[in-house]
């Protein structure tokens, strides 16, 4: 991997990682968090990711992108674990 474009990856993945982190944190310190405040964050998420109107700049994309993921993820998986997103 060329070192130009090596450091969007490792800031992908430490923010991913660090998301993820604050997000399992959240939820188990937390008895009133639930899916649904966490799909509300993400849903301000998407919104700030398409109003990009100023132009970010590349650092702040990828830290959206990352935040983005980690949320869709973590979602995810307390869904899977609860059966909430079976039909």
């Amino acid at each position: 991997m060329s070192t130009s474009t090596e450091w969007r990856d490792i800031k992908y993945r430490k923010i991913l990682e660090e998301e993820l982190l604050g997000l399992g944190r959240r939820r188990a310190s937390d008895p009133d968090c639930t899916v649904e405040d966490l799909e509300g964050v993400l849903e301000h998420l998407y919104i700030m990711d398409g109003a990009d109107w100023a132009g970010r700049g590349e650092v702040q994309d990828i830290t959206l992108a990352a935040t983005i993921a980690a949320y869709e993820r973590f979602i995810a998986q307390w869904k899977a674990e609860t059966g909430e997103g079976s039909a």
